[in-house]
């Protein structure tokens, strides 16, 4: 099986280099940089073009962000949460790719594909924060060719070794793709029990969006906390009305003037209300007694038909503050 593979990179090098990039950056996690080595090693031996391998990846890389790029456009935080619930890490996908577009911006596409999971996300994140499309086209076209570019180099630099190492698979036969299947599935087993730790970890009594409405047309008046970050408010902008703006990692000192004993509600719009839970087992480690994540966060609220406002951002400074 091994050898059989080698003997299609060598004849269908350039299309086979176009379609795996593609599928990867698509969000199907099938790697690709394995591929463009091979193809970098078969270049220095004169088997494939070397400019031709390049510029292939590159229009892969190209094709299929631009798609994500146009979907973040169209569909907003939709597409965000949709590529979310199929990541292998849907809790933090999203938020590590926030916090690095707040310190990044747009130039966050050119360290984007060498970043786990940052690489499918990054385009439709862009999109929805309105980037020029032709600021995105340059920012991710020099991006992927920097990360092509690393990856074949590699495999033309190393041609040699990696002669040795394909002769080596070759003879292994299929005892060496069963081993990189067995590792595959084992990246997954552990994705999944890394999660299934972290919704264990995080398990406590939730409130309803209905509780909730109740709640606050009762005149209890709890104190609603949305703890999503910046960029995702900017991304989404609408919040439950009254909430206090914090957060997640700033979330006590927003209520360092808050009683311990009033009842606080938690939401995000995070998998499994995560950000939400992780904020409520904070709080209640430095002495809130009355914590309880929004069960299904903003979208539920929304979803059920109550009241939102929308922030809007201050020209000045591009903070949020409410509308009018």
């Amino acid at each position: 099986m091994a050898h059989q593979i080698i003997a299609l990179i060598a004849e269908y090098g350039l299309l086979l280099v176009f379609f795996n990039v593609l599928v990867e950056q698509a969000g199907v996690p099938v790697p690709a940089v394995p591929t463009m080595i091979v193809a970098g090693a078969l270049s220095a031996n004169g088997k494939l073009p070397l400019a031709g391998v390049v510029l292939v990846a590159v229009l892969a890389c190209l094709l299929s962000d631009l798609l994500w790029y146009w979907a973040g456009r169209r569909f907003g935080s939709g597409v965000m949460r949709t590529i979310c619930r199929i990541s292998l890490s849907p809790d933090s996908c999203v938020k590590q790719s926030e916090l690095r577009f707040q310190r990044w911006r747009g130039r966050v596409l050119l360290i984007a594909k060498f970043v786990p999971g940052l690489s499918t996300v990054a385009p439709p994140l862009v999109g929805a924060m309105g980037l020029r499309t032709g600021t995105f086209v340059l920012l991710d076209g020099l991006g992927s060719l920097l990360w092509a570019g690393v990856a074949i180099g590699l495999g033309y630099a190393f041609a040699a070794q990696i002669d040795d190492l394909l002769a080596a698979m070759a003879s292994a036969g299929t005892v060496a793709f069963e081993l990189v299947l067995v590792l595959l599935a084992l990246y997954i087993a552990a994705k999944w029990w890394q999660r299934r730790r972290l919704l264990i970890a995080l398990r406590m009594a939730r409130i309803t969006v209905e509780e909730l409405n109740q709640s606050i047309a009762d005149g209890q008046t709890p104190v609603v906390v949305d703890v999503r970050s910046q960029a995702a408010r900017l991304l989404d902008t609408r919040i439950i009305p009254g909430a206090l703006l914090a957060d997640l990692d700033q979330v006590a000192q927003a209520l360092q003037d808050i009683p311990p004993d009033r009842e606080l509600v938690i939401y995000c719009s995070c998998p499994n209300e995560v950000s939400a839970a992780k904020a409520a087992k904070l709080l209640m480690a430095i002495g809130y007694r009355n914590v309880r994540p929004l069960l299904g966060g903003l979208d539920a609220w929304d979803t059920a038909g109550y009241m939102v406002e929308r922030l809007a951002a201050d020209p000045a400074d591009g903070s949020l503050r409410m509308t009018a």
